[in-house]
């Protein structure tokens, strides 16, 4: 039998649909769908679909065909956003659930040459990334194409931007000279940004898992939670040092928990000395450098031994801020060593 592991991502499902009918909320009109690619932000694709689409949310955006095997058994309605390419084919013809969003000219002609139905379809509005250009779309690229949604994405949502409502009119320019059925173009920040950039469906991602794009979402729930097992409670003297480099130094005689976690699990390096943990109503700061697979936390005073659990302290905003990494990568980055735990 195979122990559990040392450190686990206690998840808050009651949180996950909350944050969905906010955004739900807030996208008025339009439909709300859930971006659930890089299996759901790192949190489990399947259990976040489960559990968003008993709440009404109908449109699940992921980036691959694998990403979309993996849904399939759900029933739900999937758009691999990174559309076709030829060795994808075989599996976007034989899907009853999922869909592409066609990207290039290539793959539209890919997809017209193999008979393929209804798809969506990216149109680049400025961010250079992927999507038609307005010229291929006025030149008539897409007629005769079923397309359920026309989509782009916005490239500065977070910021208060003027590329912002310059990316909104070429999109709106650009839907109409085609019959697609709905336009998209508001991810979590867009959806902050109001009614002119919902048009008839949103892609909220990163604020269905407790991240804060814009000040306007700060009704997001946090959803996730990573929390880790104390291997050693020990003594350490005053002055003497903590971990790689000697980073820490002990001003005082005090005591320190070393816990099952470090940056191999996603918990970031630059957190050193900066991270801090929960246990029993007390902040226990990191201390030293954290390693590989071990953090070091400053537990004088706290009731805290080998064997219990503690929690890092995962707010996403604040997290982003201490660490100088996205809440984006704060998310994704956490490692398939924790076991996820769902509490609804």
């Amino acid at each position: 039998m195979i122990p559990l592991p040392p450190n686990r991502l206690r998840l808050d499902g009651a949180a996950l649909v909350a944050n969905w009918r906010l955004l739900a909320a807030m996208s008025g009109s339009a439909a709300c769908g859930a971006a659930v690619k890089a299996d759901g932000y790192g949190l489990g694709a399947r259990a976040v679909v489960r559990r968003l689409a008993a709440a009404g949310a109908r449109d699940f955006y992921v980036a691959t065909w694998r990403e979309a095997a993996a849904l399939a058994d759900l029933g739900a309605s999937v758009s691999v956003l990174h559309g076709v390419r030829a060795e994808d084919m075989p599996s976007a013809l034989a899907s009853a659930h999922a869909r592409p969003v066609l990207n290039t000219a290539a793959q539209v002609a890919r997809w017209r040459e193999e008979g393929g139905g209804v798809c969506d379809v990216m149109v680049d509005t400025g961010m250079n990334r992927l999507g038609l250009s307005a010229a291929e779309v006025g030149a008539g690229l897409l007629d005769g194409l079923a397309v359920d949604t026309l989509m782009s994405h916005l490239a500065c949502a977070d910021e208060d931007s003027a590329m912002n409502e310059e990316q909104r009119a070429r999109l709106a320019a650009v839907a109409a000279r085609t019959a697609a059925r709905r336009i998209s173009l508001a991810n979590s920040a867009g959806v902050a940004l109001g009614a002119a950039y919902h048009f008839d469906l949103t892609r909220p991602g990163l604020a269905l898992y407790g991240g804060v794009p814009r000040a306007a979402l700060g009704g997001v729930r946090q959803v996730a939670y990573p929390e880790a097992q104390v291997l050693q409670r020990r003594r350490v003297a005053a002055g003497e040092t903590i971990g790689y480099n000697a980073t820490w130094r002990a001003a005082t005689d005090g005591d320190v928990a070393i816990v099952n976690l470090g940056y191999a699990d996603g918990y970031p390096l630059s957190l050193s000395n900066l991270g801090c943990a929960l246990a029993g109503g007390r902040t226990l700061p990191v201390i030293g450098r954290v390693s590989m697979d071990l953090v070091a936390l400053d537990v004088s005073g706290a009731e805290v031994g080998e064997g219990d659990w503690v929690t890092l302290d995962y707010a996403l905003p604040d997290l982003a801020a201490r660490s100088g990494r996205s809440q984006y990568e704060l998310l994704t980055g956490l490692g398939p060593r924790f076991e996820r735990v769902w509490h609804d």
